[in-house]
């Protein structure tokens, strides 16, 4: 009752670049979970800086039952100027909390499951809502930073096989770091473009930047398939003009989110589609007449189900540390 364990971010890793196949499975899964009504997902909590309006560090508090049975939190740091000196835009903790007793049993270096579980649910949607492959196809990267090799990585576990891959990024040394991993790493045909509206083109588009506005303001084309996950890189226009599937509707719409500004503009939810389960189970078809964007606000169940793996594992594998004595007291008397 009374173990705690730490997980450090070289175990995680270790665990996740071994696992994909078994975290796209338990991603999807968590998703069936919280739309069947067995997890508890209240909003995120926003830590935001005046003098630091790029910045922010996100509470991200849930439930999971199913075969989880844990609650947790990930505390999250978002600080994109951090990439100016080479150093990753994101970090974040784990704590995951016994259901029975609500003590805490873990922490474990987050950043690594938060990416994981991002790409992963990326990589979900992808193949649900291209169920006819990839083949003849190209898939555009906008941002190439750490989500989006994730990401990249996740579809290839997912065994999307475009025919190539295009990267677009302000920043063009991380343009052509992306472009040199799909190459080296994959062994997929990759390039990088300077010009966004040649990226919009592709039959699939990602967007993994750090942007804070819309600054897309032309809609897709029909069949298109556009990966919303960084969410505020559209102009709620082209949400209106395509079928929409969120992760989970209440969440999504808040926050400025590309989907929010379009309740704003239309003062209705008319334009949402469904959810990624909703796809999952063959409750929401989508068509090939208009083009189709997931927008994926991120889920705390979607890490409480990554991070309780990543524990498993280690705990298994002995890579996991224990803390001795953690709790100051372990009896009321």
């Amino acid at each position: 009752m009374f173990d705690f364990d730490v997980v450090p971010g070289e175990t995680v890793r270790e665990v996740l670049s071994g696992k994909r196949a078994e975290v796209l499975g338990i991603v999807s899964d968590a998703y069936h979970s919280h739309e069947a009504g067995e997890s508890v997902n209240p909003d995120s909590y926003f830590l935001r800086f005046p003098e630091k309006p790029d910045s922010r560090i996100i509470a991200l508090p849930a439930y999971l039952g199913a075969d989880v049975q844990l609650a947790g939190i990930k505390w999250i740091a978002s600080f994109p100027k951090n990439t100016q000196a080479g150093k990753p835009r994101a970090s974040a903790v784990l704590i995951l909390n016994d259901y029975e007793t609500g003590y805490p049993v873990a922490c474990l270096e987050a950043a690594n499951i938060s990416a994981a579980r991002t790409a992963a649910s990326a990589a979900v949607a992808a193949t649900a809502l291209r169920p006819g492959g990839f083949a003849g196809t190209r898939i555009a990267i906008v941002g190439g930073g750490v989500i989006a090799r994730n990401i990249c990585d996740y579809l290839h576990a997912a065994g999307v096989a475009p025919d190539a891959y295009l990267v677009h990024d302000l920043h063009q040394e991380s343009g052509e770091a992306l472009v040199e991993h799909l190459r080296t790493m994959q062994r997929r045909p990759a390039s990088f473009t300077d010009d966004l509206d040649t990226a919009r083109e592709a039959e699939t588009v990602v967007f993994a930047t750090t942007a804070l506005e819309p600054y897309v303001t032309a809609p897709f084309k029909p069949g298109q398939v556009v990966l919303n996950v960084s969410l505020r890189d559209l102009a709620p226009e082209v949400v209106l003009a395509a079928q929409n599937i969120l992760d989970d509707v209440d969440h999504c719409l808040k926050a400025s989110t590309s989907p929010h500004l379009a309740e704003q503009l239309t003062g209705s939810r008319d334009f949402v589609t469904g959810t990624l389960a909703g796809v999952l189970n063959g409750e929401v078809p989508v068509t090939a007449d208009r083009p189709v964007i997931f927008s994926p606000f991120g889920l705390g169940v979607l890490d409480l189900a990554v991070g309780a793996y990543v524990l498993a594992q280690a705990r298994e594998a002995g890579s996991a540390i224990a803390i001795p004595h953690f709790f100051g007291e372990t009896r009321r008397w």
